[in-house]
């Protein structure tokens, strides 16, 4: 009963059989390798994007940072949500990659708003050389309490920056349970939608450990190889995140994995809701936020459950107060798992 988090979960057999045939001679280095020729064109066609400039990383902090280092100068801010994944989960590290530039935080409980990023570009006039100027904006895909910006939402954000001539970011560490929520395909979802880069994360989704950074306008290209390689983030073995990314597209895996872990969201988000657990924000991909009881906790806990409690001691004597926990659901999560969890209620 593991819903700590999909980072957690199995590789998916179809991905490992694609690392086991790379694992075989000798392919180029840094990049040459002949898979990743593969992946380039998989990634090109599923974005419908022939000219997207295609580059892969290890880690979702690499992907965001890197990328968002592109579009940044050291005097600049990035605009993001104030639960963005940049600022809750990455280290500073956005800000480390681009020189020093700040993080202005929009106020929301959730989803950024365009009214939100209106206001907080309005207040970074490019007259004022004392304040930090206007750049990128980031935004997060599925949001860190498991929503979804539905296309119109994402278009409207877009329309706000490009009003101000601002490059958008779309940090998609989640990126397949957001599109198979949506029903979207991937390139309505970035560039038809305003979007001039995205991180298409394969980690959460049953990969081993790579991500994609989708540049839609090549211009920046060249500088995120040379910002990769001084990062320390260009593999050598670059084969064996290739066979990974090559194994996630073919078939529309990705989206094959995104349809289970979101469809075991929504059998345990029901299962909650009819034992009584109230929902803090409404589960829209693979993630769960709510509260029920503190004996409940106790029962899950006793079983081995793994989850995080976000307030309160589960060890306290009061067992009928509710205390918050987050609940996520990989490919790899099976009804019969998610019914144990729900028998303890």
């Amino acid at each position: 009963m593991f819903f700590a988090s999909d980072n957690s979960g199995p590789v998916h057999p179809k991905i490992m059989q694609r690392m086991m045939e790379a694992n075989s001679g000798y392919a180029m280095p840094y990049g040459k390798d002949e898979i990743m020729e593969e992946v380039r064109e998989g990634i090109r066609k599923t974005f419908e994007a022939p000219n997207a400039a295609v580059y892969l990383v290890a880690t979702g902090t690499a992907a965001n940072s890197l990328a968002l280092a592109c579009y940044t100068q050291p005097w600049q801010t990035i605009f993001c949500a104030q639960y963005s994944h940049i600022e809750e989960d990455e280290c500073n590290a956005p800000e480390f990659y681009a020189g020093g530039a700040k993080l202005t935080l929009i106020p929301t409980d959730n989803k950024m708003t365009p009214e939100g990023l209106a206001a907080a570009i309005a207040r970074r006039p490019a007259d004022n050389v004392h304040m930090a100027q206007a750049g990128p904006v980031s935004i997060t895909q599925v949001t860190e309490f498991g929503s979804v910006h539905s296309l119109q939402e994402l278009r409207a954000l877009t329309a706000i920056a490009k009003d101000a001539g601002l490059p958008v970011h779309l940090d998609g560490a989640r990126f397949a349970n957001a599109a198979v929520a949506l029903d979207c395909t991937a390139a309505e979802m970035t560039w038809k939608s305003g979007v001039d880069v995205v991180s298409f994360g394969g980690t959460k989704n049953g990969c081993m450990g790579v991500e994609a950074v989708v540049f839609f306008d090549e211009a920046e290209a060249w500088e995120f190889e040379l910002r990769r390689k001084r990062g320390a983030h260009l593999f050598s073995k670059h084969r064996y995140l290739s066979a990974q990314m090559a194994g996630y597209l073919q078939d529309d895996l990705w989206r094959e994995m995104a349809r289970s872990a979101n469809a075991a969201c929504a059998r345990l988000a029901a299962g909650l809701r009819a034992n009584g657990a109230e929902m803090i924000h409404e589960p829209q991909a693979n993630m769960i936020f709510a509260r029920f009881p503190r004996s409940v906790h106790q029962q899950l806990h006793a079983s081995g459950a793994k989850y995080y409690v976000l307030d309160g001691d589960v060890a306290l004597v009061d067992g009928d107060e509710m205390l918050a926990a987050r609940l996520v659901c990989d490919w790899s999560m099976t009804d019969a798992l998610i019914d144990q969890f729900l028998s303890h209620f």
